[in-house]
């Protein structure tokens, strides 16, 4: 019984790794917040292209930023 609370506990542990995780990854340097904005301006919600051309960024990084910092609700 003690190997699955220890477990149990270790998930919990996990867990809360996790989301102090990603919320450094959502962190975008000015440069990185510039060339977004041009591309989102050329290019749209094409956030895989954008992120391509920002090396270490997935397209779910770019869509989260550009959904929590960038985009204005009407």
């Amino acid at each position: 019984m003690a190997d699955s609370e220890h477990s149990s506990s270790d998930a919990t542990f996990v867990d809360s790794r996790e989301e102090t995780s990603k919320e450094p990854k959502l962190k975008f340097s000015d440069d990185e917040e510039t060339l977004i904005i041009r591309m989102y301006n050329l290019v749209g919600e094409r956030w895989a292209l954008i992120a391509g051309r920002i090396p270490g960024r997935t397209a779910e990084e770019i869509e989260a930023y550009w959904n929590t910092r960038c985009s204005t609700s009407e």
